[in-house]
């Protein structure tokens, strides 16, 4: 490249300045190619600071659009405005556009969304931060498995997601709107790194929809399998771990998501370990390779439309709490 040779930068438009927009903005941040063109919320938030300025703020996606052309759209705003949201995005404008999880919060949205596809592009121009599954654990374990043809297909596993959110009382339906609406799809996205999913086998919520629990089938390498979900917000504090055996040959795998770390073992014997250092958050060691892999020009399955689709059929086939 000559010195006059110039990549421009990814414009970016960032919708939604609520708690998960605080990561978004710090990966950005880090990115050289990356330039936050604006950003937009209805409610009375502070100007966002980016790399010591504050790009203009709206108050409507629509008013933004008027004046700008992003090359990505960011859409961190609660799970039931995605669908109009996205609308408006595909309709108005030509970015791409990365959609916090979960996708869209029912079944007829998604129909609607594949409606737009013949015009506006929803599989090329739709992706979904499906963060958990670029953990670096969960990397970890899906290389491992891969190098590993020899363990067979994985036949059980079982994943158990706590967050203590029973603390925050009615705030946390507020918010969350149940165990398994916040904690589902992301057991359902790790998921897809191991294992190509099915459907719902059996669903039950307890606690007013503080816990869950989900049998999922799937297959592995031809043969079927079943996974366990369990989520619940009556704990004390995190704790996120899944565990994936091999019954054939009588591995397992076993990741701590909230340590981020894991380990493989068969009967006494340790095949492999994985740590880390302890200094990145765990939400921003996530989006690193999320944003990554977007930015790459393959990016990950795992965050394509397709990937989502799958997801939110079992996500979303259960009922939320009355």
């Amino acid at each position: 490249m000559t010195q006059r040779e110039r990549v421009e930068p990814v414009r970016v438009g960032l919708v939604g300045i609520g708690v998960i927009a605080a990561t978004h903005l710090t990966v950005l941040a880090e990115r050289p190619d990356v330039e936050l063109e604006f950003t937009v919320d209805p409610g009375p938030v502070e100007p966002v600071e980016f790399r010591g300025g504050r790009p203009p703020h709206y108050g409507g996606l629509g008013e933004a659009l008027d004046g700008h052309r992003p090359d990505l759209l960011v859409l961190a705003t609660p799970t039931e405005t995605h669908a109009e949201l996205l609308t408006t995005a595909l309709l108005r404008s030509t970015a791409r556009i990365l959609v916090e999880k979960p996708l869209v919060h029912d079944r007829a949205s998604l129909a609607a969304l594949r409606a737009l596809d013949g015009k506006s592009d929803v599989r090329g121009r739709v992706f979904t931060a499906h963060h958990f599954a670029f953990s670096p654990e969960v990397d970890w374990a899906a290389d491992l498995i891969a190098a590993h043809p020899d363990w067979g297909p994985v036949t059980t596993v079982t994943s158990a997601f706590y967050d203590p959110y029973v603390l925050r009382g009615p705030e946390a339906f507020a918010s969350y709107v149940s165990s398994w609406t916040d904690s589902g799809v992301n057991q359902l996205s790790m998921l897809t790194r191991f294992v190509d999913l099915v459907g719902v086998r059996s669903f039950r919520q307890t606690d007013s929809g503080a816990s869950a629990w989900c049998a999922v089938d799937f297959r592995s390498r031809g043969e079927a399998g079943t996974a366990r979900l369990r989520s619940s917000w009556l704990t004390g504090s995190s704790s996120k771990e899944s565990s994936l055996a091999f019954g054939r040959s009588g591995v397992e795998v076993w990741i701590d998501h909230t340590a981020m770390t894991g380990f493989a073992a068969r009967d006494g014997e340790l095949l492999a370990a994985f740590g880390n250092d302890g200094r990145t958050e765990r939400k921003v060691a996530h989006y690193r390779p999320l944003y990554a892999s977007l930015f790459s020009g393959r990016p990950d399955p795992v965050i394509g439309f397709e990937a989502a689709e799958r997801i939110t059929a079992i996500h979303r086939a259960v009922p939320d709490p009355e």
